[in-house]
């Protein structure tokens, strides 16, 4: 189907809601995508791999789930780190219970054992939404985070009640356990960090995705256009409980090893959503962005002032980065509640040349 252009603007809805409909943006995302595959892992370091790139793809995963929810459908949540929680030791049973099938099957089974569990607490939100709905999410994570303390079933009656992530090769080549490179799961994580962005892309920019922002900017009157609530709201409830759950399991097996309970408490799903409000609500590569900017900040940050001469402890450095993401939080908020996404969006449109070539 033929469509007159305008400038980079497409004249045509099919060409507006493409996933990249600039063209500059698809010679953008093949660059990153190709400094990622085939730069990164050979050239960065063993630190960087392991304590920067892989921790910074799975919370952007994690706030790609709750931004669909909180960005994309309009209900807040504050139990994204019980869900993640959920996907992780449903991911710990799973390979205990069936070792002979491989880890990264049940990384993503994983998933969907978080988002039967989203659906469960999505229940109440066509009755509740706004601060009723986001109490109700936290009393979720209260509820989830009691049950890995206090359930022993979960982690195999272990005696230090942790998870211990176990040996598990892909191709021969180890990926989880302390034989596991970082190299190894860096590859991991990315592929499915990319192959999962993919897949949100196509939902947002799809009827799924036009049904949950049709929710978000006035329920009542996509009640009235036919659009079923409770089966949209419990559909944003479990794709976005789906992600939460495979970042946790991603998070536990490819990245710390081993964890106890406390590794999902409050102050990661408070951690997630700063991603989201400072990213920006209703977008993809705003989540990138927030989990970027919130994560690596600490490890910046002391960095940075040596280099400026003023050396700080870390532990100093950590407080600061808690001052500067509030500070960003209510920044966002006040004066631009899109995020660092909307930012990026102007700083394209002023940077566009027209006309240009096809």
């Amino acid at each position: 189907m033929l469509y007159r252009e305008a400038g980079q603007f497409k004249t045509n809805y099919r060409a507006d809601m493409a996933v990249f409909p600039i063209l500059q943006d698809r010679i953008g995302i093949y660059f990153i995508l190709l400094v990622a595959f085939a730069v990164i892992p050979f050239v960065g370091s063993n630190f960087f791999l392991h304590a920067i790139m892989i921790p910074f793809l799975i919370f952007a995963l994690a706030t790609i789930g709750l931004n669909i929810l909180t960005g994309y459908t309009g209900l807040l949540s504050l139990g994204t780190g019980g869900f993640m929680g959920v996907g992780a030791y449903a991911c710990y049973k799973l390979a205990t219970v069936f070792p002979e099938v491989h880890i990264l099957v049940w990384v993503v089974a994983s998933g969907f054992v978080s988002a039967a569990v989203g659906v469960v607490f999505g229940l109440p939100s066509l009755r509740i939404k706004g601060f009723y709905l986001a109490v109700a999410t936290l009393a979720s994570q209260f509820f989830l985070s009691w049950c890995f303390i206090r359930i022993p079933w979960l982690v195999n009656y272990n005696i230090s009640n942790a998870i211990e992530v176990p040996r598990r090769s892909l191709f021969g080549i180890p990926v989880t356990g302390p034989e596991a490179t970082p190299q190894a799961r860096y590859f991991v994580v990315l592929t499915i960090v990319v192959a999962m962005t993919w897949i949100a892309s196509n939902l947002v920019r799809g009827r799924i995705g036009r049904m949950w922002m049709a929710v978000r900017d006035m329920d009542i009157a996509a009640e009235l256009m036919g659009i079923r609530l409770l089966n949209t709201k419990l559909l944003a409830f479990a794709v976005s409980s789906f992600y939460c759950g495979v970042a946790g399991a991603l998070l536990v097996f490819l990245y710390y090893g081993s964890a106890e309970a406390t590794a999902f408490s409050i102050n990661q799903s408070f951690a997630v959503l700063s991603m989201v409000i400072i990213g920006g609500l209703g977008s993809l590569v705003g989540s990138f962005m927030g989990a970027a900017l919130i994560f690596t900040l600490p490890i910046l940050l002391p960095h940075v002032l040596g280099a400026l001469g003023l050396p700080i402890q870390s532990a100093t450095a950590e407080q600061i980065s808690f001052m500067v993401v509030g500070a960003l939080i209510i920044f966002f908020l006040i004066v631009e509640p899109h995020g660092l996404a909307r930012l990026w969006q102007i700083a394209k449109q002023k940077l566009r040349v027209w006309p240009y070539p096809y």
